[in-house]
């Protein structure tokens, strides 16, 4: 028998012992990787979407609200803004590039976005089938939104009054789905695209009489009315100290920066991840501690066995090597284990999920997992030092003579 099955026999034969000191590191590695997960995928998630965005431009309120409801589409908007009051804004001249958004209506729990041919140059959007929107009543839908509702170029359907997809049904008009776009992996992929013109058309009084039916005219169709936030590209840097200051003081609209409203939510988050991960690190450090005791105890117990292996001819090396290695067995296959518990969980946290722009799932994997394999095996090997030292200096006659 060699010193590997030697140590494995060991394992099994303190079967309570080994499973408690596996699910210790387990615990503590899920935990961290339940963290790490979660916090790469949202930071990702607020970084995809935010991409070539400087500023968004609303109605008065919390900034992280509106941020929240104009880029992620997570939250309900902070009010909306007359288009003559939008309008100097989107024609400044620190303006390179405005998308307006009117937001009010959804369909099975996918927010209805109106806006214009900006919004597909500021987002790189691509057609996976179709063609673009044109008219009005005709949308353009994420990936996603095809592959939940099932919804098909060509296929019509009714918008719901709310962002929740609980809302009275606007059965006056029905949008007719005209083009499919390719996956992003942003949060267009979850929405439904059409001119601003078509969320006016929408709430109408049932029975009004209807403007002529082509998009062409949507320049006359917005006058005096409002839309809900402005998406802002900066010309050029100087734009980031002096415009958003301009819209704040001078206008009776908020600017919200995307870069820092993502970092004070981050950092909001960041404070319960702390928390979570000093919990995490103590637990692994507790499973260090009941593997240090459960070898010390177990080196005690077995060392006439161990004098017997020198006589047999099994070197202080070969000894030193087998106390080490059941440290090591052990937190490696509770870091192994503690890895798929992470992804487990993350995946069920994301099939509860409410929100589908916010949703984490467990088909995710970073660098950072091996590191956290790799802290397990030197909880593991530190905790074996000192049992792995008190038999690598056993007295084999002292030892012998005792029993």
């Amino acid at each position: 028998m060699n010193i590997y099955q030697i140590s494995f026999k060991n394992l099994y034969r303190n079967p309570l012992t080994t499973a408690l000191n596996v699910m210790l590191v387990a615990f503590g590695v899920g935990i961290l990787c339940i963290l790490l997960l979660a916090s790469k995928q949202i930071e990702s998630k607020l970084e995809q979407n935010a991409k070539d965005i400087d500023l968004v431009v609303g109605a008065k309120g919390s900034p992280l609200q509106l941020i929240l409801s104009s880029i992620y589409h997570i939250d309900f908007p902070t009010g909306n803004i007359s288009v003559a009051d939008a309008e100097p804004i989107m024609h400044n001249p620190m303006v390179k590039r405005a998308v307006p958004l009117a937001l009010g209506d959804s369909y099975e729990g996918f927010r209805i976005a109106g806006t214009d041919s900006a919004f597909i140059q500021l987002y790189q959007l691509e057609l996976g089938s179709g063609k673009y929107w044109k008219d009005d009543l005709e949308v353009n839908i994420g990936s996603t939104v095809a592959k939940t509702t099932g919804l098909k170029v060509g296929d019509r359907f009714y918008g719901a009054h709310g962002l929740d997809g609980n809302g009275d049904e606007h059965k006056h008009h029905m949008y007719m789905v005209t083009g499919i776009l390719k996956a992003r992996g942003n949060v267009t992929d979850d929405l439904i695209l059409t001119n601003v013109g078509s969320v006016y058309k929408m709430h109408e009084a049932e029975g009004a009489e209807e403007h002529e039916p082509t998009g062409h005219h949507e320049e006359k169709e917005i006058n005096d009315k409002e839309i809900t936030a402005i998406l802002i590209q900066y010309r050029s840097p100087m734009s980031v100290v002096l415009f958003p200051r301009m819209v704040n003081k001078n206008t009776n609209m908020q600017a919200a920066s995307p870069a820092m409203e993502s970092a004070r939510l981050f950092s909001l988050i960041g404070i319960g991840l702390d928390t979570l991960k000093y919990f995490a690190f103590l637990i692994m450090a507790i499973s260090g501690l009941s593997i240090f005791i459960s070898l010390y105890n177990s080196m005690k117990e077995k060392k006439y066995d161990l004098a017997l292996m020198r006589c047999l001819g099994a070197s202080k090396g070969k000894l030193f090597f087998h106390v080490v290695l059941e440290a090591i067995a052990v937190t490696l296959i509770g870091s192994c284990l503690g890895i798929l518990i992470g992804h487990a969980a993350v995946q069920i946290i994301g099939f509860y999920q409410e929100s589908a722009q916010a949703r984490l799932t467990g088909n995710y994997f970073i660098q950072e997992e091996l590191y956290l394999i790799l802290a397990g095996l030197i909880i593991g090997l530190v905790a074996s030092i000192i049992p792995a030292l008190q038999v690598y200096r056993v007295d084999i006659a002292k030892t012998l003579s005792k029993s």
